[in-house]
């Protein structure tokens, strides 16, 4: 079976279930190191903003509310 026709079939399947195969796809590859250091460099990067006061940090409980008000949750 080619790779087209492996897609095509992939694409029949429900979102959930092409989700986590993508999910599934991009944790297997040999990038994650990439990724990870650039998530560490993200995080980093946040981490001074706060610091420095060019930012604020949120209470976990207002930032939860919030995205609850925003999607209807």
């Amino acid at each position: 079976m080619s790779t087209d026709q492996i897609e095509q079939e992939l694409l029949k399947l429900p979102a959930a279930e092409r989700a986590r195969l993508a999910e599934r796809l991009i944790a297997s590859l040999d990038e994650d190191a990439e990724i990870e250091a650039a998530g560490v460099a993200e995080v980093r990067r946040r981490d001074q903003e706060i610091q420095s006061g060019v930012e604020e940090a949120i209470p976990l409980k207002d930032a939860l509310a919030s995205i609850r008000e925003r999607f209807g949750w």
